[in-house]
């Protein structure tokens, strides 16, 4: 298998995750501590955007990266992943 095209920029993925991560531990303790509803809605959205951020960085390396090359290779390859990339967007789309 080839390397994913975020891999020149994998650590600063993980490290997006990561803060991501940390936020949605933020709003499971606002839960917990019985924060204001419109508080909890709003750190909600903030993290519902870094995800759509990361989906967008590798959305945006998968096209020049992999569906690039599958490009260039052309036949099966090309239209598989021509296909596969148009899935991907629409799933972001639906979200």
């Amino acid at each position: 298998m080839t390397q994913p095209g975020y891999s020149d920029d994998k650590s600063a993925v993980l490290v997006r995750l990561k803060r991501i991560e940390g936020q949605a531990r933020g709003i499971h303790k606002m839960v917990e501590d019985d924060r204001y509803c419109v508080d909890v809605l709003q750190q909600i959205s903030a993290v519902t955007r870094a995800l759509q951020g990361v989906a967008l960085h590798l959305l945006d390396e998968h096209l020049s990266h992999c569906v690039a090359h599958a490009v260039e290779a052309g036949g099966d390859e090309k239209d598989a992943k021509l296909r596969e990339a148009s899935a991907a967007i629409a799933r972001l789309v639906k979200s």
